[in-house]
């Protein structure tokens, strides 16, 4: 696989237990691409993302992601995987327990961080990548629907992920918080040459911040390229 490919599906089946979602998938996927994955609800966008982090098997076909071979993980490597991705939620997933730093904190050891100085600063750094920086000490509660977005993007980008998979990020939002979440997406792609995928139903995001769009639809995925969805 080229060295700058993130993800490269051939001829690639996605299923749901027996059930078979997207057949015949083929997608290229370069390091630093922007990407949107659109298509009606049931289509198969989340089982597709689910695939590429390694929550559902590979079923048929060909899979890398992130230099991984999808056909062979195993539980035991799946965290390897992870490690270079970044997932992002739609409803945050933060655990409200602890503030923001040590959301943060519980991700790096969870990912094999043990040196404290190095966590403090990547935790500091990432903060700082959304926005946050004083706010490490705050609760998820006290926290706007748009802050704990970044707190999730910042989770995201904690292990400097290669590939960024954001299922809906921006779909409990309101518009002028939706737009600064994807303004930081984009800019995080451009400035880190990160991979970003992005699953939407909000078509008005697609005309605003335009890119690459990948479709599912009757059990295919077609590649729409840099079009402006009028």
């Amino acid at each position: 696989m080229e060295e700058d490919v993130i993800v490269s599906l051939q001829h690639a089946q996605i299923c749901h237990g027996k059930a078979v979602i997207l057949s015949d998938v083929n997608i290229t996927i370069r390091k630093g691409e922007f990407v949107y994955l659109v298509g009606k609800t049931g289509t198969g966008k989340t089982s597709l993302l689910k695939t590429l982090y390694g929550d559902l098997p590979l079923c048929g076909g060909e899979g890398m992601v992130a230099g991984f071979d999808l056909k062979k993980l195993t539980w035991k490597n799946v965290p390897y995987l992870r490690r270079n991705l970044g997932i992002v939620f739609q409803d945050f997933q933060l655990l409200t327990d602890r503030n923001v730093h040590d959301n943060l904190r519980f991700v790096l050891k969870a990912t094999g961080w043990k040196d404290q100085k190095l966590m403090e600063e990547k935790i500091l750094d990432v903060l700082d990548k959304v926005g946050l920086k004083t706010k490490g000490y705050k609760m998820p509660y006290e926290l706007s629907g748009g802050e704990q977005q970044r707190v999730d993007i910042a989770r995201a980008l904690l292990n400097s992920p290669k590939l960024i998979l954001a299922d809906e990020p921006t779909g409990n939002l309101d518009p002028e918080t939706s737009d600064g979440i994807m303004q930081l997406l984009f800019q995080i792609s451009r400035d880190y040459h990160t991979t970003v995928i992005m699953a939407t139903h909000d078509y008005l995001v697609l005309q605003k911040f335009p890119s690459r769009v990948l479709r599912t639809e009757l059990g295919r995925v077609s590649d729409m390229a840099d079009i402006r969805l009028s």
